[in-house]
């Protein structure tokens, strides 16, 4: 090969290696013209081991966080845990203890009245009191700070952080209260499931709390389940009851959202935006099981 043969040869080689150097840096110095876009930049980039799938759904989680509201995840009104400002402690102390949590919005005359929030450790106080007749809820409780429903909950992180506060209550438009929303339940949107009183042994699936009460994980096989209560799930499409249920409800499901499946009444203790994580299950017996399906029959009746 002569001189100008191995310039041409070498130039189209260069030339070669030049596109290629250009075509790399454009795929990886793209801007994303939308979060579609960056999502799968970095699900590419997962696949390539540049992060790993904790990161990559911590990541996903806080662009997530960015476009919610606290309507989304907050504890509806219903199942708000609460306290009346005139109930005695000896009254409501059993509630706290098994609700297990650790703050309780006081309430006036109705649940559209909070006054307040308690700490369940500031009750301490009060046992601590020789004449437990003078004890005054009010003089313990703590500030309670109120949202809007429309509240984005990366803004209201940055809230909770920035006045030490671990709850918000509420309210909707007309100033009525519509629920509930912890700093816990806004974490839970980024990191995944944290661990709370509804928490048991990481080897168990099911607990057990009466004959007709338990508690079980959204990740329990169907074929585990239909062992333990001897019912003929089909795990053909599915292979968690977590899975059923998000086919039964037609998408995830919030916290405190209930469906029936045949004999068993779920409910949903703990959700985040991409999976259901812990269920409250009800036996149902035969005359609960006509209730349950009275109104379906009525809707089918009518139509």
């Amino acid at each position: 090969m002569n001189d100008d043969q191995s310039r041409s040869a070498a130039s189209k080689e260069g030339g070669q290696s030049s596109s290629w150097l250009e075509r790399l840096s454009q795929a990886l110095l793209i801007e994303p013209k939308d979060r579609e876009q960056l999502t799968t930049l970095l699900r590419n980039a997962q696949q390539r081991n540049l992060l790993d799938s904790d990161a990559l759904s911590m990541i996903e989680g806080v662009l997530e966080v960015s476009e919610m509201q606290a309507r989304d995840i907050m504890i509806p009104r219903s199942q708000m845990v609460v306290v009346s400002q005139d109930t005695h402690p000896d009254e409501f102390l059993p509630v706290i203890i098994d609700s297990a949590h650790s703050r309780f919005p006081v309430i006036g005359d109705s649940r559209d009245e909070v006054i307040g929030i308690l700490l369940a450790k500031d009750l301490l106080s009060y046992y601590a009191q020789t004449d437990r007749e003078s004890f005054n809820i009010r003089d313990i409780l703590r500030p309670a700070v109120f949202i809007p429903e429309s509240k984005r909950l990366n803004v209201l992180l940055k809230e909770f952080r920035a006045n030490r506060n671990h709850m918000a209550i509420v309210v909707d438009e007309y100033g009525g209260i519509a629920g509930l929303v912890t700093i816990e339940d806004v974490l839970e949107q980024i990191v995944g499931e944290i661990e709370d009183e509804h928490d048991f042994e990481e080897d168990l699936f099911i607990v057990k709390h009466s004959d007709a009460r338990y508690t079980a994980k959204a990740l329990t096989p169907i074929e585990d389940f239909n062992a333990e209560f001897n019912a003929e799930f089909s795990d053909a499409e599915f292979d968690t009851i977590g899975g059923l249920l998000i086919s039964k409800f037609g998408h995830v499901p919030k916290r405190g959202e209930e469906t029936t499946i045949g004999r068993f009444k779920f409910k949903v203790l703990r959700a985040d935006s991409r999976r259901i994580h812990l269920l409250q299950m009800i036996l149902l017996d035969p005359s609960q099981l006509e209730e349950e399906q009275q109104p379906a029959d009525i809707a089918a009746n009518r139509m």
